[in-house]
This record gives structure tokens, C-alpha cells and sequence, in this order.
């Protein structure tokens, strides 16, 4: 049985979709940034803040390893993660990866209602979406699977725990 990581926008819905996928699953799910909002007692945006870029993804890093050192389940990194040298390649023995996909729109708006989102400050978030999804979005399709999120959150959490049990062991 190997992990199921979710990868995908800001505002895609992985923390959705993965919680309710694990609950289908009975596993476990490792939401990353939650983690780390827990462990550092302060929000995404100030860790970026207060710490800067590198060193969050440096924290970000080392909670994925600590997901992985444990049981199966479902885990859920930042938008970001994927883009960053040799993340998929350190996980991709031991994961299922599952690119979930929104248009830069839908994930904008999804983005702006939750916590602040670093890398989406400014202007025009929808643009911003657009170049990140540029930027990453060959990172993202590297995953051994896709699943579209724009319908109830149940229905693609159903689909991802069909495929964790077609393709990866559950």
C-alpha cells in the first residue's frame, strides 16, 4: 500500500477533498500546512512573513518526511510543494500522486476565502493563479493521475479513493 499525495493550486481543495478521501478510506490524512500552522502557533502567511520562502519550505520538507515515516494515508502538501527540487522524486517510491485540478479562477476564489495566501497577494489574484499555475502546472502533471474538483467535494474524494484502491493498494 503506498501514500496518496495530493498536488495541485492554492485553493484547489486538497485539504477537502484529501480529509474526506481519507475518511473513505479509513486512513489518515497529513495535512501539511495544517501541521505546520500547529507546530509554528502562527498562520502560513506570517511563517512566510517572519521566516521567509526557503526557510517554510525547508519546515514543509521535513513535515512530508515525517508523513512518510509514518503509516499509509493521505497526504496533502501546499500548492507549492511539487515545484520544489526532487519533492516528487523523494516521494514518488512510496506514493500515489494525484494532480487535482481546478481552473486558475475557481482556485482564486477558493484561495481568497480561506487564509491569506502569500504568493497570492496583490491586484489581480486571478492573474497570479494563471502564473502560478504556469510555473507549476508541469510539476503537477507528473503525478500518476488527475482528478477534476469543481463538482461537491464528495464526488472527487470518492474518485481519489478509487483509484488509492485501483492503483495504489488500499
Amino acid at each position: 500500500m503506498r501514500h496518496i499525495v495530493l498536488v495541485g493550486l492554492p485553493g484547489s481543495g486538497k485539504s477537502v477533498v484529501g480529509a474526506e478521501a481519507a475518511t473513505l478510506l479509513s486512513a489518515a490524512v497529513h495535512d501539511i500546512d495544517a501541521i505546520l500552522v500547529r507546530r509554528m502557533q502562527m498562520p502560513i502567511d506570517r511563517i512566510f512573513g517572519e521566516f521567509g520562502e526557503a526557510r517554510f519550505r525547508e519546515l514543509e520538507r521535513e513535515a512530508v518526511a515525517a508523513a512518510f515515516a509514518e503509516p499509509p494515508a493521505v497526504i496533502v502538501p501546499g500548492g507549492g510543494w511539487a515545484a520544489q527540487p526532487g519533492a516528487l522524486e523523494s516521494v514518488r517510491p512510496a506514493a500515489f500522486l494525484i494532480y487535482v485540478k481546478v481552473p486558475p479562477a475557481v482556485a482564486a476564489a477558493r484561495a481568497s476565502n480561506g487564509e491569506v495566501r502569500p504568493l497570492l497577494t496583490g491586484p489581480s489574484p486571478i492573474e497570479r493563479m494563471r502564473g502560478i499555475l504556469k510555473e507549476r502546472e508541469p510539476y503537477y502533471l507528473r503525478a500518476d493521475a488527475e482528478v477534476m474538483n469543481e463538482g461537491p467535494p464528495t464526488e472527487t474524494a470518492a474518485a481519489i479513493a478509487a483509484m488509492a484502491r485501483q492503483y495504489a493498494g488500499w
